[in-house]
C-alpha cells in the first residue's frame, strides 16, 4: 500500500496557495463517478487531486485526476491521518480533458502567491 500526503506539491513549488470549489448542481464529481461505475452508494468521495504536467506555453491534454474514495461514513476530521497512521482510501485515477474536469464544479477558484506570501492576508488595490 502506498502512502502520500494530501497536499499540493510540484517540482519547485515556486507558487503556493489554496483552492475552493462548489459542486456542480447537476453533474458533480460524485455523480460522474457513479455514472461511470467508479463509486457505489455506500462509498464517499472525500478528496480530489488534479495534476497538470509540464507545458511550454500551451496546454496539452489531458489533466490527470485522482478521486479519493472512502468506504465508510466516518468524519475524517476525527482521524489523525499522520504518516504512521494513514487513512485507508481507494484511489480512482482518470485522465480527463480540462473542460470535463471543470464541468464537475459550479465555481472554482485557485489562489497562488510566491511561497504563499499572500495566503490568508487582506490586500487592497487600485482599479
Amino acid at each position: 500500500m502506498t502512502t502520500e500526503k494530501f497536499k499540493a506539491s510540484v517540482q519547485y513549488n515556486d507558487l503556493q496557495g489554496s483552492s475552493a470549489a462548489d459542486n456542480a448542481d447537476f453533474g458533480d464529481a460524485t455523480k460522474w463517478l457513479s455514472e461511470n461505475g467508479f463509486i457505489d452508494e455506500q462509498e464517499n468521495l472525500v478528496g480530489i487531486k488534479v495534476y497538470i504536467g509540464e507545458n511550454h506555453c500551451e496546454h496539452n491534454e489531458p489533466v490527470f485526476v485522482e478521486f479519493l474514495i472512502d468506504s465508510t461514513t466516518r468524519n475524517l476530521n476525527d482521524v489523525s491521518g499522520e504518516e504512521d497512521s494513514p487513512i485507508a482510501l481507494r484511489r480512482v485515477r482518470k485522465d480527463m480533458s480540462i473542460n470535463d474536469f471543470f464541468a464537475l464544479f459550479k465555481r472554482f477558484e485557485i489562489t497562488l502567491s510566491s511561497i504563499s506570501e499572500l495566503e490568508n492576508k487582506y490586500y487592497s488595490y487600485e482599479s
